[in-house]
Order: structure tokens, then C-alpha cells, then sequence
């Protein structure tokens, strides 16, 4: 039901947007790289876990909350803020970017709000009979490492093909009063 184009497309998808929008600083280097197979979360590790949802399917977007320096990194002390406020919503940029993807293709998509669940739930996720799983591992700065699952639930068959589309920056307009 998914095509091989889908596949690379979401993987594509998600590099781009977790590559641009999971840094604090624009000097962060941030590398996405697909692996085999992803590890299951033991019993102390928490899971972010985001969906996107259109008629034909939904997608879970699953960040693996584990590393001491995950958390040191994107805590900002300086600001008041810890790991909780911020990495969730970086999350949240990550999944609108890859939703605005999408929706060059699928009309009517959703969101959900950042939630957590316990690492034992990803044990389950056969249950929700997944059409494609991809797993990724993500190093910013080369020294911080977290993984990600993607999950894509089908209700139809999905065959699509990204083409990245630059974003149009608009200057040099005068306004008349």
C-alpha cells in the first residue's frame, strides 16, 4: 500500500525538517541518519510522540528521550527554561514542517500536541499495524545523540514523491498610504 517513492519521500521530509528546526542555535550542526533498525526504549526512557493525520493515513513521529546531555543541551537555564518546555516544542516545529510538506500533497491534514509516553509503549507498536517504519538517529553537534521512529498507519494506498519547493522570500515592495 506505501510506494517505495512514499518511503523516500518521508524520510526526505523528516531530514529536512528535523535538520532545520531541532537547534537551539543556527550554528548547530545537525545530522539525520537513517539506520536498520531502531532500539526499544528501555523502562526509564520516555518517548515525544506527535501525529500528523489525513483521511488516508497517520503518521507518529516518535522522538527516544534518554541522554543526559539531550537534556543539558536543550535546557536553557539562562532563560528559565528546562528540557520539558523546550525540546516538545521544538518537536512541535519539527512535525508543522513536515505537516506543510505533506499538505502540498494531502489536503486536510492534523496535528496533535506534543505527548509523552513511557518507553515500554514502544513495545506496542505492532499493534497499530504500521503500512512502514522508519527508524533515524540524530547527532547535533556530532557529540549529542538522540533516535527517532517514524510510523506510517495507511487506510489507502499512498504513492506520492516530494520535490523540495524553496520557500519564496518577497522584498522591495513599497506600500502607498
Amino acid at each position: 500500500m506505501i510506494s517505495e517513492s512514499t518511503k523516500r519521500s518521508l524520510n526526505e521530509i523528516f531530514i529536512r525538517a528535523v535538520s532545520s528546526h531541532l537547534r537551539l542555535d543556527e550554528s548547530d550542526q545537525v545530522s539525520v541518519q537513517p539506520t536498520p533498525a531502531g532500539q526499544s526504549p528501555n523502562g526509564e526512557q520516555q518517548l515525544l510522540l506527535l501525529t500528523i493525520a489525513g483521511f488516508s493515513f497517520k503518521l507518529l513521529v516518535m522522538f527516544h528521550l534518554d541522554a543526559r546531555a539531550l537534556q543539558a543541551y536543550f535546557s536553557q537555564p539562562d532563560c528559565g527554561r528546562v528540557f520539558d518546555e523546550v525540546f516538545p516544542e521544538l518537536g512541535n516545529l519539527c512535525c508543522g514542517a513536515i505537516n506543510r510538506d505533506l499538505a502540498r500533497y494531502f489536503p486536510h491534514l492534523g496535528m496533535s500536541t506534543p505527548f509523552r509516553l513511557d518507553g515500554r509503549c514502544f513495545d506496542y507498536l505492532a499493534s497499530v499495524r504500521p503500512a512502514h517504519v522508519a527508524h533515524h538517529r540524530i547527532a547535533i553537534n556530532g557529540d549529542i545523540h538522540l533516535d527517532a521512529t517514524l510510523c506510517l498507519c495507511a487506510y489507502a494506498p499512498i504513492d506520492f514523491q516530494y520535490v523540495h519547493v524553496a520557500p519564496v522570500v518577497e522584498s522591495g515592495e513599497i506600500e502607498l498610504f
